[in-house]
């Protein structure tokens, strides 16, 4: 392999990583927010991955999009000889239901992470991304603490009387 300054590494990744980056919820913050060369996306660890609005999963979450993300490798282990552009082909995915089966656990299990029951198209699914990502970046003001209260002071007049 020659590696160049288009590649990121992802250190420690786990099948986690893999289910959600596999997802449709990331697919479609891909298709919307990376650049492209040509026609071709350019994914961008610095403007795609970094401003990715992950959800918070609880280790049950986590359990399904680990196994779901299994089950996307062990259908395309099935086909070892072929490459992912022949694997995900819309002809021949329409025929390998295995890995379009492993992709439906996939998206139902991190959809399910992010507590998403909107529609299943790019917009629904990029407006709520934006919306998480607004939470996320928007600033708070500090809270304001009451002004204490003091005694009020004694006037002259009346520190005479």
């Amino acid at each position: 392999m020659i590696c160049g300054n288009a590649n990121s590494l992802i250190p420690n990744a786990t099948l986690y990583h893999f289910g959600m980056l596999n997802s449709t919820m990331h697919n479609a913050w891909t298709r919307a927010i990376c650049g492209r060369i040509k026609s071709d996306y350019r994914y961008s660890n610095t403007i795609v991955y970094n401003n990715y609005p992950w959800p918070k999963p609880t280790e049950a979450n986590m359990a399904a999009i680990e196994a779901a993300g299994q089950a996307v490798l062990d259908a395309r282990a099935l086909h070892k000889d072929k490459s992912l552009a022949w694997l995900y082909d819309p002809d021949n995915l329409r025929k390998n239901k295995s890995l379009q089966a492993a992709h439906d656990l996939v998206d139902e299990a991190v959809d399910e992470a992010y507590g998403y029951e909107k529609g299943n198209d790019d917009t629904s699914r990029v407006a709520y991304l934006f919306e998480l990502y607004e939470k996320l970046t928007t600033v708070k003001a500090p809270a304001k603490t009451p002004a204490k209260k003091t005694a009020p002071k004694k006037s002259a007049s009346s520190a005479k009387a």
